[in-house]
């Protein structure tokens, strides 16, 4: 039983890890701890969360807590996950986990000296297109990956996305807040990670009250095995259609014998192979696994599988995000 404590709940995502851990037999919530009044009291009102913990560092300090979930605005997180390991304790976080590479380079040598698990809630791991599409890519149905486009366009929401987006030192950059999941998928369904970056912009396109919020990101890489990556990651979806268009997390791959074509909500992965006439659709892989299992199962079979996975797509993020500050 890993008795997992929660810091911070200023991005809605951690509920959904809250919950998860409320059902899960593995784990036992073993404290909570927030310091802005108003996000306390919707999660206390709302998600019925206890609130055991007056400050961050009584939490870390607590001897009966094994692990820290943090969900605290972008900006703290890489200082609070480092104090936790510091603390001994293993760590999971909502994404992203830091938002500079010094602080993970400190995340990444503390939990190898200390041989501390660090997890994320990348999620679109275990969609059921995502695991087929990496069946297809890694059974050798469309070759050699060649090229590769995906689109994680998302809506701004401004008015109720949370303020502290637009605060500066808060947020971190629109590429290493979404494309993430994106840079994780490509690798985990090809096997081949970002070697280069190749160009990245970052801009303020759509989010005419924070001319500062450079919500607009664009980038493009070479992989490992000299494959193309193209990507756009903006906050462009407009808002009244929500997330509930067919362009939100849309994945495309081409090989030296066909392409397939999915999003992460799409009826199967759409697979057009070289000699055939027609397109075939294939039905998604159901997986049980959730990134919660992961980051247990890291802890209980003492690997660093998950860890060095998560720290991975974390820096590739992360020196995406760095290429398209340069060119501010």
């Amino acid at each position: 039983m890993i008795r997992l404590g929660f810091a911070g709940f200023r991005h809605g995502h951690i509920f959904s890890l809250y919950s998860a851990a409320a059902e899960h037999s593995g784990v036992e919530i073993a404290g909570a701890w927030e310091d802005f009044e108003e996000v306390k009291g919707f999660a206390a009102d709302k998600y019925k969360v206890n609130f055991t913990h007056e400050t961050y560092a009584s939490m870390i300090e607590d001897p009966s807590i094994d692990a820290i979930a943090i969900g605290n605005y972008f900006g703290a997180r890489g200082q609070m996950a480092i104090d936790a390991l510091r603390a001994g304790k293993h760590v999971t976080s909502d994404k992203p986990l830091c938002t500079s590479i010094t602080q993970l380079n400190e995340i990444e040598r503390l939990s190898r000296e200390k041989n501390l698990k660090v997890g994320l809630m990348l999620d679109l791991r275990h969609n059921k297109n995502i695991v087929a599409a990496q069946k297809l890519v890694l059974d050798g149905e469309i070759g050699d990956v060649s090229c590769i486009y995906f689109g994680g366009q998302h809506p701004l929401n401004y008015g109720t996305r949370p303020n502290w987006y637009f605060e500066d030192g808060k947020h971190g950059g629109t590429i290493n807040d979404i494309a993430i999941h994106g840079v994780d998928l490509v690798r985990f369904i090809t096997g081949f990670g970002v070697q280069k970056v190749e160009g990245a912009r970052c801009w303020n396109g759509f989010a005419t009250e924070e001319k500062d919020f450079k919500d607009s990101a664009q980038f493009m890489a070479t992989l490992e095995n000299g494959a193309g990556l193209i990507a756009d990651v903006s906050y462009a979806l407009p808002d009244s259609f929500g997330f509930n268009m067919p362009c939100y997390w849309m994945f495309q791959f081409w090989g030296t014998e066909g392409m397939i074509t999915f999003t992460v909500a799409s009826n199967g992965v759409t697979l057009y192979k070289n000699g055939d006439n027609e397109p075939k659709i294939l039905a998604g892989l159901e997986t049980k696994v959730h990134y919660l299992d992961d980051f247990l199962s890291d802890i209980k079979e003492n690997t660093d599988l998950n860890t060095r996975e998560m720290l991975r797509s974390s820096r590739e993020t992360l020196n995406i995000q760095a290429a398209a500050d340069m060119n501010a």
